[in-house]
């Protein structure tokens, strides 16, 4: 539990106000840059008191995280990953105090489930259901995981590009992918429209407070690994130790964004007595960041068309992110620097073969740049280096997911854009991109009505609905609620608990079988209770009885597609 509330700040106008995670702009100017505070006084003596006996994992930190209850019921295991001491590379780049966060013993096998503990945490202690996210493959993935295991629908937007095994891992969890045919900031274009329609809240990267304070555990987590690997070293009889450089290969930029928080927050509270230099690796053929800091521009200018073969770190508009990082660069060293796929490869092949460590592409990126920089001279020998390792996973086979498991959505081109768009109002979405959406947009959902005072009843009814298909799922906690919503907007479907206080299943089935709008809607009835042969009767008069504890039996499944073939 957070020892004192978690207070917003805009980055803009400095209006502070109390953190809440479905508040995404400053109500004083409008601003989605948001940043966390706490009272770090506090903080400070409560970790130097109580830290050493906690778990090793990121909820060791609850305090400097936005989550009021921790660790939440859905945590997977996030964080507390091992800080490997290089071998082999230590001997070859002459590198002695070579140090790799193995991020791949996550969950999902990526930092990006650091991302998704936090954030899908605070979002169900909001009471969110259902969340809309665009990815280049562990981002939906990590969040896929997460979402099934809160009960909350997860809509991934995916460009055409991520590997199909990465696209089968986001839909073997029940996440509703949709492919786009078309660049990844595109793809995210699409998903904040389709957000924007259906009234869903869709991640923001880097502008979510939730995501960025969780990249801080990286920080922490390296500070207290790094001096326990050196116990001698006290640097001026602080607790913990900070590296000399934090190398990480980006594609928005989210990561080393709050891992430099996390820093900050250490300096802040006289944990470290230094700021670690930033080594930010992008690929050659999208490298917008690098392009920008080699001219000396605090703003990078997008790369419409990214041509890596690496298709994770394909973001082609870094945005603010890339400032963000550029002003902590310039105020506490590092570099920006991009090598090529073939690069990259060769790094992948050498952390096998060197370090017994298989990583995919994008973390081999971090690897290459390590590699250029000790060879340019940039990382100095007597220095501290620590390497963000990130993503391996599992090809999931694409028999085991049959068919229809994704939308796939195409973006016209982008001369066909530029044309529709000379005919369409001024201020008006891109046609282009409003057109891909409507094959998806306009779709109607069978809509089911949950009723069931005992909230994880509801989530798990809401999962299982979820991972049968396609549907719009409402909740009513109690009778009252129940039938305003069916009077109001009829569902196709009600599921019914029949033991409720104030207005039981009963009484509901009543008043909906004794109104024409509602005398319709099939309903089924769900209850742990003994009935007598005369309440069987009844119910069965006007439902579908069926007892809690078969929600998994094919029974349950084939009724549910039955009675809404029949509404139909």
């Amino acid at each position: 539990m957070s020892i004192s509330p978690v207070q917003s700040r805009c980055m803009d106008c400095g209006h502070t106000f109390d953190f809440h995670p479905l508040t995404t702009r400053c109500p004083k100017c409008g601003s989605e840059w948001l940043e966390a505070q706490y009272d770090y006084d506090l903080v400070r003596d409560r970790w130097l008191r109580q830290l050493a006996d906690r778990p090793f994992n990121l909820w060791r930190y609850h305090e400097l995280l936005p989550v009021q209850h921790t660790p939440p019921p859905i945590d997977l295991g996030a964080g507390g990953t091992p800080l490997l001491r290089g071998v082999h590379l230590t001997q070859m780049l002459k590198l002695p105090h070579l140090f790799i966060k193995d991020e791949r013993q996550s969950p999902t096998s990526s930092f990006k489930d650091r991302q998704a503990a936090v954030t899908i945490a605070a979002l169900q202690e909001s009471g969110l259901t259902e969340l809309v996210v665009a990815s280049t493959g562990n981002v939906a993935i990590a969040y896929s995981a997460f979402a099934a295991r809160a009960g909350i629908k997860l809509w991934a937007f995916l460009t055409s590009l991520v590997p199909q095994e990465k696209m089968r891992e986001v839909a073997i969890y029940g996440t509703q992918v949709v492919k786009v045919t078309a660049s990844y900031d595109e793809a995210k274009q699409i998903a904040v429209e389709f957000a924007r329609q259906r009234g869903l809240y869709i991640d923001r990267g880097a502008r979510s407070i939730p995501t960025v304070e969780s990249m801080k555990t990286l920080a922490f987590e390296i500070s207290e690994q790094l001096t326990r690997q050196h116990p001698e070293a006290r640097y001026g009889g602080l607790p913990w130790r900070a590296p000399d450089w934090y190398l990480q290969a980006v594609s928005g930029g989210l990561g080393p964004i709050g891992v430099a928080k996390g820093f900050r927050e250490l300096y802040r509270m006289g944990f470290i007595d230094r700021m670690p230099k930033l080594g930010i690796v992008q690929a050659e053929g999208c490298s917008p960041m690098v392009r920008a800091w080699e001219q000396g521009k605090a703003q990078a200018d997008p790369i419409p068309r990214p041509r890596t073969h690496i298709t994770t770190l394909a973001t082609g508009n870094p945005g603010r992110s890339y400032t963000l990082l550029y002003d902590y660069v310039r105020e506490h060293g590092g570099t920006f620097v991009a090598v090529s796929d073939a690069e990259a490869f060769r790094a992948m092949h050498m952390l096998a073969k060197m370090e017994g460590l298989s990583m995919e592409p994008a973390a081999a990126v971090a690897f290459a740049g390590l590699i250029k920089l000790v060879r340019q001279g940039v990382i100095q020998p007597h220095e501290t280096v620590v390497v963000n390792c990130s993503g391996h996973t599992m090809p999931i086979e694409s028999h085991i997911l049959g068919e229809r498991w994704a939308r796939h959505v195409v973006v016209a081109r982008r001369q066909e854009q530029d044309e529709a768009q000379e005919t369409a109002p001024l201020g008006a979405p891109q046609e282009g991109l409003l057109a891909a959406l409507s094959s998806i947009a306009t779709e109607r959902y069978p809509r089911i009505l949950i009723v069931d005072d005992h909230e994880p009843a509801r989530i798990l009814l809401r999962r299982i609905l979820q991972s049968l298909g396609d549907y719009t799922i409402l909740e009513a906690s109690d009778g009252y609620q129940a039938l305003e919503i069916a009077q109001q907007d009829p569902p196709d479907l009600i599921i019914l608990d029949l033991m409720m206080p104030g207005l039981d299943g009963f009484s509901v089935l009543d008043s909906l079988k004794s109104h024409p709008a509602t005398a319709h809607i099939p309903v089924i009835v769900v209850t742990a209770k003994t009935l007598t042969q005369e309440e069987q009767r009844r119910l069965r008069r006007m439902a579908r009885l069926m007892y809690k504890g078969e929600f998994l039996s094919d029974e349950f499944f084939e009724e549910i597609r039955r009675l809404l073939d029949q509404a139909r």
